[in-house]
């Protein structure tokens, strides 16, 4: 079959043609801001309000089975309706469009850091960064709490799991089984407190008229044959590299390390990239000594200016790596090799989880059971997005850290004479304009860039 009658079977059924959601998630791609949360919304504004392409039951069917799996929940999600909408080729062309610009933005910043990173105008642009990042964290602890928290049940799943994992450094996809089994069990029970709540417009989840419709395309129906096949063809495309370079250079080489842990990530990565940074810098840091602490926030902020996924700071932790340890290469040649192998380990597994499991869970929607797990794991991942901001916090607005390991407890705890005072201002300001004037996103970063430019030329910093 050539590429002409593929292209006119991924069209058939709903008259939207493969050129137009070309164009479509090309525009949702370079309006993804804002973490998971903007981008999300600038989909359901698209996809759902705008374009009536798919319903709003339908489409959060799919973003709840995104939410449960490892990974950034919003490139699974574009990845998920694109091939629902265009089959396969849909898939491919939404989720790769979804993180294109991040890479190549997130590569030409890492360019200038690795370059200049030293220069003080550029140490000042990241200072005034770092103090808008802080303020982004906390606000979407607000927004995705507000959402989640709906009762006091998941008020104290997110409690809970925010004490674990700060004092008691219980790993992640522990919290989240934990979390899935309470909300499992509750649902099946018939406790309103795991009941599905609406979140579209007005509360209203109910299924409305859309382009797809909601009835089951064929090629959404599960079949293992196919499932065995489309499993092994992602997982050779993700593993090979990966056995090769341990096998060419042994795990102690840097692009092995980079293979290795960032597959691991991509194992462990729940609640997308909010809820797994703080293990990833903690790490890169004081494992591999790939970044200095400041450099990781650095890199999220970077993630934070670009379009794409928050967990695209990946690819500039795997940059720097590499670009400090060549292992015989040119350092800005390594680098890039680097960055995108950690992209490449990072983003294929995403794949993986939508082409094999989607018709499966297509077969699921309105299964109470699932519903009610995938809200508890919601409200245990706001505790978990609440841990990454007092993280950031204390390298941000601390100069040192004194861990305390005294059984059970193992978390940091800042020296309060070690406060950074013009970071804290900084922060409260932008955390000022972010809750009290609704400034956005980017007007924010942009005034905290100028306004550590200007500290800088003033001698404070």
């Amino acid at each position: 079959m050539d590429i002409r009658n593929l292209q006119a079977e991924a069209d058939a059924g709903h008259g939207i043609s493969f050129s137009e959601a070309f164009r479509v998630w090309l525009r949702v791609a370079c309006l993804s801001f804002g973490g998971p949360a903007g981008q999300i919304a600038v989909m359901h504004r698209i996809l759902v309000e705008e374009k009536n392409w798919i319903s709003e039951g339908r489409f959060l069917h799919a973003l709840n089975y995104c939410m449960l799996l490892p990974g950034p929940e919003a490139q699974q999600l574009a990845t998920y309706i694109g091939w629902l909408m265009h089959r396969t080729a849909g898939g491919l062309m939404a989720g790769g469009l979804f993180i294109l610009p991040g890479i190549i933005a997130i590569m030409g910043l890492s360019y200038v850091y690795a370059a200049f990173g030293n220069v003080s105008f550029v140490e000042a642009l990241f200072f005034g960064l770092k103090a808008a990042v802080l303020a982004i964290v906390v606000e979407a602890v607000v927004r995705v709490g507000k959402r989640a928290l709906k009762n006091r049940i998941m008020i104290a799943l997110a409690a809970m799991a925010f004490v674990v994992i700060f004092f008691f450094a219980v790993p992640f996809p522990i919290i989240i089984i934990a979390a899935g089994m309470i909300g499992y069990v509750g649902a099946r029970r018939g406790r309103p407190e795991f009941a599905p709540a609406g979140h579209g417009p007005g509360g209203s989840s109910a299924l409305v008229d859309s382009m797809l419709g909601d009835a089951v395309p064929d090629h959404v129906r599960p079949d293992t044959a196919r499932t065995v096949r489309v499993g092994a063809l992602w997982l050779t495309l993700w593993l090979v590299p990966v056995i090769a370079l341990l096998a060419a250079f042994g795990q102690a080489n840097v692009f092995s390390q980079i293979a290795l842990f960032f597959s691991k990530m991509a194992l462990v990565t729940f609640g997308g990239a909010y809820a797994v940074l703080a293990y990833v810098a903690q790490q890169a840091v004081e494992h591999y000594h790939w970044l200095k602490p400041h450099e990781m926030l650095d890199g999220l902020g970077m993630a934070e200016t670009t379009p794409g996924p928050l967990i695209m700071v990946l690819q500039f932790v795997g940059f720097m790596a590499a670009y400090r340890d060549a292992s015989g290469l040119s350092p800005m040649l390594a680098a890039t090799l680097g960055g995108l192998l950690a992209t490449w380990v990072t983003f294929t597994p995403c794949f993986l989880w939508i082409f094999v499991g989607a018709p499966y869970i297509e077969r699921l929607r309105g299964n109470a059971g699932l519903a009610g797990a995938l809200g508890a794991i919601t409200a245990a991942v706001v505790g978990v997005i609440l841990n990454l901001s007092i993280w950031f916090a204390l390298h941000t607005l601390f100069r040192e850290t004194v861990p305390v390991h005294a059984f059970p407890f193992a978390f940091d705890m800042p020296v309060l004479t070690s406060v950074d005072i013009p970071a804290l201002v900084l922060s409260i300001a932008a955390a000022t304009a972010i809750f009290r004037f609704k400034l956005g996103m980017l007007t924010v970063l942009a005034g905290s860039c100028a306004a550590g430019v200007a500290l800088r030329l003033a001698g404070v910093i």
